[in-house]
């Protein structure tokens, strides 16, 4: 708990202190946000306001996990957590890719950055990386062998390891690719008004500590209850999330609206790939579905939005993502964003329940 603890205040203090410290270098080199011209009129005001703040997330993640680690380290000799490295290079990696697509918008001084097969290029390129690294790297988790890398909460939906070492390995890479390509530009469409994003996620962080705490404490759980999850570092992965709720929190304060400053794609992948990353250390892949409702929502407006356009040159919404929807419709940018994150909670709660209910039943205790 103590290192739970330490994590966040580190990383709350380098967020809220980190941020304005940024705005102000941004301001300097004039790397302001540019605003796309289709969009609600609204917006046109915040052209111009910095970008870029993901960087301060990334690093005030790293940094409270890093502090939280060292302590455990020398204060009770715990090795460095593997599981915890390659949950933070799915974000750092998701994070550097975004922080490419930001600093070309800013050099191009327009809204396009990185062009659609490039930014998917990448996160090909990261996400393959990252499978790959994972079955290297040394844990005591099942994700490697691929017997959980298709999962609800712990127990496995498919056995790959029946398939063979190979197929497991490239039916791993796929899934790994799909999970951190879907989740990453989820969070990168939710990020349209301020706060809705940053709010969000923390939302959705919330949900991943408990999970995280819930199975490092029952983590090889009493044969009396039959519970047995098969969880690398559970602690490294709880400390990991919450750092991701105090990043969130800080951020929020500079990022509410009016924003002084925006996440940026830095931002929203990075956030995005620990997301994705979460679910998979965790074995929750299915159950991130509803844990990331929001995203998921987001997400499917968009494609229903861009689909039936394309068969009948009509659209569904006023405007995709579905936030900017609301806007059209007179709702306050402070209105849409309040109620969307009460959207999330409501999902988050149900993933929660939902999560519990399995465990009680699967334990026997009804």
């Amino acid at each position: 708990m103590i290192a739970l603890l330490l994590a966040v205040a580190i990383t709350l203090v380098v967020t809220l202190t980190g941020t304005p410290a940024l705005i102000r270098v941004v301001h300097k080199l004039h790397y302001g946000q540019f605003i796309r011209q289709d969009g609600p009129q609204s917006h046109q005001i915040k052209r111009g306001t910095p970008t870029l703040g993901g960087v301060v997330i990334v690093l005030a993640i790293i940094l409270g996990w890093l502090v939280s680690a060292l302590y455990r380290f020398f204060a009770n000799g715990e090795p460095i957590s593997t599981t915890a490295i390659i949950v933070l290079l799915a974000m750092f990696g998701m994070g550097l890719l975004g922080f490419i697509d930001d600093f070309a918008k800013v050099r191009k001084k327009q809204n396009e950055g990185l062009s659609v097969a490039g930014k998917f290029t990448g996160q090909f390129i990261i996400a393959t990386v990252l499978a790959i690294v994972t079955v290297l790297m040394p844990t005591h988790s099942r994700i490697p062998s691929a017997q959980a890398a298709v999962s609800f909460i712990e127990y496995p939906i498919i056995d790959f390891a029946k398939l063979g070492k190979i197929a497991a390995l490239v039916l791993f890479i796929i899934w790994v690719n799909f999970l951190m390509t879907a989740w990453t530009n989820a969070v990168n469409l939710t990020d349209g008004l301020d706060g809705l994003a940053a709010g969000s996620s923390m939302i959705a962080f919330l949900g991943y500590t408990f999970i995280a705490v819930w199975q490092g404490k029952h983590l090889f759980g009493s044969p009396s209850i039959g519970m047995q999850y098969h969880v690398a570092d559970p602690q490294d992965l709880a400390i990991i999330a919450a750092c991701a709720v105090a990043a969130c929190f800080g951020f929020l304060w500079y990022n509410t609206n009016p924003a002084q400053i925006f996440m940026g794609d830095t931002g929203s992948l990075a956030l995005g790939g620990l997301f994705a990353a979460l679910s998979i250390t965790t074995h929750t892949e299915i159950l991130a579905v509803l844990i990331g409702g929001l995203f998921v929502l987001e997400t499917c407006s968009d494609v229903i939005q861009v689909g039936y356009f394309k068969l009948t040159h009509k659209r569904v919404f006023k405007m995709a993502p579905i936030h900017h929807h609301f806007e059209l419709l007179g709702w306050r940018e402070n209105t849409v964003v309040v109620r969307f994150w009460m959207i999330e909670m409501m999902f988050v709660f149900i993933g929660l329940c939902v999560f519990y209910a399995h465990w009680v039943v699967e334990s026997g205790l009804v």
